[in-house]
């Protein structure tokens, strides 16, 4: 199944004040990664956030995270891109707006 993928505004912000070959590497490993199997965990690259409720997802890129949500409704699967930092950054966003299970 293909998936769409649509950038949250916070995403947006983040691709464009990357370095041009930095949002060129995080372009190509969302469409590479994401928009086929975003589900597919690896050691390395994808990480399901087992303690999380939001989000769901890590794509590592480099040094580079990209967190994500996946989204099914009756016309197929979408892929949400909350943010891409670097990696201080994000994990400080994942501890100050990630929502753990309760």
């Amino acid at each position: 199944m293909r998936y769409e993928i649509i950038f949250a505004p916070e995403a947006e912000e983040d691709i464009v004040a990357l370095r041009s070959n930095d949002r060129a590497k995080a372009l190509d490993a969302i469409e590479t990664h994401l928009r086929y199997e975003p589900e597919k965990i690896s050691k390395s690259r994808i990480k399901r956030l087992d303690a999380m409720q939001w989000p769901q997802y890590r794509l590592r890129i480099d040094n580079l995270r990209a967190f994500y949500d996946v989204i099914y409704s009756i016309e197929g699967g979408t892929v949400e891109a909350l943010i891409v930092k670097e990696k201080t950054e994000a994990m400080n966003w994942l501890a100050a707006y990630g929502r753990r299970l309760e």
